[in-house]
């Protein structure tokens, strides 16, 4: 044996001596793993460990197997798109988990052996190596920095015994919906026979070690070129624009305001990527001051999903740093990968820290920049562009009327960071200006030029919400807000938060993340559910709207189908919807949005999510929509 550490974590990396596949695993077994794992655009995943929770570094053939046919695929697909030159550059890293090394080893070791360049970072956060890809794959040709893709290990949010891969070329993000399709054909083609596994047993023992200790022994070299590039992207963001000098204006601006509110943020890490990121150095250099909590890589403290009682502690340190430090006003927890983080915010009107809902960070955020947007447009002088919002189908429908009041369109798409990615994209080429877009459901902000989610963006956005006050004569973001929808007199400059907060039109909205969103259906033919939740919802829709009726008076219905990029009117064909999302929409009589049901099988985990959304802020009627909807959604099942 002649394992290799990690220099800064003392992490065992791998052992380039070793062989993978000294045991192959039989056809059956290989199938009955690769059966299990759930594909789609949002990554491949599954329970690498021998349960949820399991946390041993060492994994059985069957799931060695399934990680080296996914390098093959991905590294077949890269050469096949690399013209002549320069072999093909893979960046390389992975979270947290304790089965992460022993993926990117078998992984490794079959890039090698396809002819494929590696750039080994070990541990770092989804967003981090998807700027350092970014950043190093817009290098010359020739540039020995220049990379071609990256393939980043990990199961996002997911329990700390699942794991997986995302794969993405140069352009910040993941691959997109029809890419991750053909890939997942061509893992599935020929997938766990006996020969495939022979095969790939002896690609994975043809690198030699001497090859796979230097790519080992490069792991420090690499996460200092990543969080680099990951650091100039962020302040790119951050300040809205490729040049410096526009950046260094926006950045000072915002860190005199967070210094003259002496800031405090709680950062409780949970032992993610990020423990390893720029968080608390760029936070700090905004005038911020950063309290770490569970910062060192595996140091789980409770669950990965950054929800309900896992945001506690943050909550807890949150209201300790207070009690001697009133500027403490936000913290955060990420998941896993740190793609991902849940915003806790100390509440001036209830006097304690409290945890934002998913879709409330999300609104916070698109207010934050569609305001921000119009203040610089009016600062500049600039004339009014075409401005877009793209949301995935199951956010509520709050920032409908908060894009309305800037001016702007929102688009919707299928659940699916892929899809919102390409939809924005698709939308500046056709001359749209889309700074904000994301997942309300899951508070996933993307804020453009990123093309993945990012806690720290999530952060600037509130900051400037909450700090920036009128400039040369044009109103902060929050007096725009105010402004614009006709509230300005109820302005005050000490406004904080809470004031933001309760300015926000009002709905009850169910959490995705909720026991009650997510049912366990037998069936697995999405569209004859759908088709059977159609006939149980048109038998109970006149007792359900008639119990609506008192206070949105008479209803009428519209169903629709999100899939992939596009929306979809159905009208009565429930079916059509297949396993894209299913939308039943809500109007009054003034046609005016009153709710909405929705429904769709995860993409990561096994369960159908449903969820409703109603404004008004009456939680009764969110519970009354959710209620009938689950019942329809589980009849349907129930007779297939």
């Amino acid at each position: 044996m002649s394992m290799m550490f990690h220099p800064s974590t003392n992490l065992a990396i791998g052992d380039p001596y070793s062989q993978p596949f000294a045991v192959k695993p039989s056809p059956q077994s290989a199938r009955a793993f690769f059966d299990s794992l759930i594909l789609s655009a949002s990554g491949w995943r599954g329970v690498f460990g021998a349960s949820d929770e399991d946390t041993s570094e060492a994994l059985g053939p069957d799931r060695l197997y399934a990680a080296a046919r996914m390098a093959d695929v991905f590294a077949a697909r890269l050469l096949e798109r690399t013209d002549a030159g320069p072999k093909p550059m893979v960046a390389l890293g992975l979270d947290t988990r304790h089965s992460g090394p022993a993926i990117a080893d078998v992984m490794q070791r079959v890039f090698l052996a396809k002819g494929l360049g590696v750039r080994y970072a070990y541990m770092l956060a989804a967003p981090e190596i998807m700027a350092w890809a970014r950043r190093s794959g817009g290098l010359p040709l020739e540039h020995p920095d220049r990379l071609s893709a990256f393939c980043y290990i990990s199961a996002s949010h997911n329990p700390v015994g699942h794991n997986g891969v995302k794969f993405g070329y140069t352009d910040g993000g993941v691959i997109p919906g029809e890419e991750a399709a053909l890939l997942i054909k061509r893992l599935s083609d020929g997938a766990c026979a006996a020969e495939d596994i022979e095969r790939l047993a002896a690609l994975t023992a043809s690198v030699a070690p001497n090859e796979l200790a230097a790519a080992f022994a490069s792991c420090s070299l690499n996460k200092r070129k990543a969080l680099s590039d990951y650091t100039l992207f962020t302040r790119e963001v951050a300040g809205a624009s490729a040049h410096l000098d526009e950046q260094e204006r926006a950045l000072d601006e915002l860190a005199a305001a967070a210094r003259a509110h002496e800031l405090g943020i709680v950062a409780e890490m949970n032992g993610s990527a990020r423990s390893l990121s720029l968080d608390a150095d760029f936070l700090t250099g905004l005038g911020a001051r950063v309290r770490l909590i569970n910062a060192r890589p595996r140091d789980f403290a409770h669950r990965i999903v950054p929800e309900g009682e896992s945001l506690d502690q943050c909550k807890a340190e949150l209201t300790s740093a207070r009690r001697g430090d009133p500027g403490y006003l936000f913290g955060y927890v990420p998941d896993c990968d740190g793609d991902r983080g849940n915003i806790v915010a100390w509440d001036e009107h209830e006097g304690k820290a409290r945890a934002l809902e998913a879709q409330e960070s999300f609104a916070l955020a698109v207010l934050a920049e569609l305001a921000e947007l119009e203040r610089r447009r009016l600062l500049s002088g600039r004339s009014a562009e075409r401005v877009a919002v793209v949301a995935n189908d199951a956010t509520s429908m709050r920032i409908d009327y908060i894009a309305k009041a800037f001016g702007a369109t929102v688009f919707r798409v299928e659940t699916g960071e892929a899809n919102v990615v390409g939809l924005a994209r698709a939308l500046r080429e056709r001359g749209w200006t889309v700074r904000i877009l994301g997942e309300g459901s899951n508070g996933g902000v993307i804020t453009h030029p990123a093309a993945v989610r990012d806690p720290i963006n999530t952060l600037i956005a509130l900051l400037k919400l909450v700090f920036l006050r009128d400039k040369d004569g044009v109103p902060g973001p929050y007096r725009l807000w105010l402004r614009n929808t006709g509230r300005e007199a109820a302005y005050a400059d000490d406004f904080c938060l809470a004031d933001v907060i309760t300015s926000l039109p009002p709905f009850a909205t169910t959490s995705v993340f909720e026991e009650r969103a997510a049912l366990k259906v037998g069936c697995r033919d999405h569209t004859a559910l759908k088709l059977g939740y159609g006939k149980e919802f048109l038998r109970g829709w006149p007792k359900l709207s008639a119990a609506l009726a008192p206070d949105f008076g008479r209803l009428s219905w519209s169903a629709s189908a999100s899939l992939g990029m596009e929306e979809r009117e159905l009208g009565q064909d429930f079916g059509a919807a297949g396993a894209g999302g299913l939308k039943i929409s809500l109007r009054d009589e003034k046609n005016d949005p009153v709710a909405f049901l929705w429904m769709r099988g995860s993409g990561t985990e096994p369960v159908f999510r449903v969820m409703a959304d109603v404004r008004g802020g009456d939680k009764r009627h969110e519970e009354l929509l959710l209620s009938a909807h689950s019942a329809w959604v589980r009849a349907a099942d129930l007779a297939q």
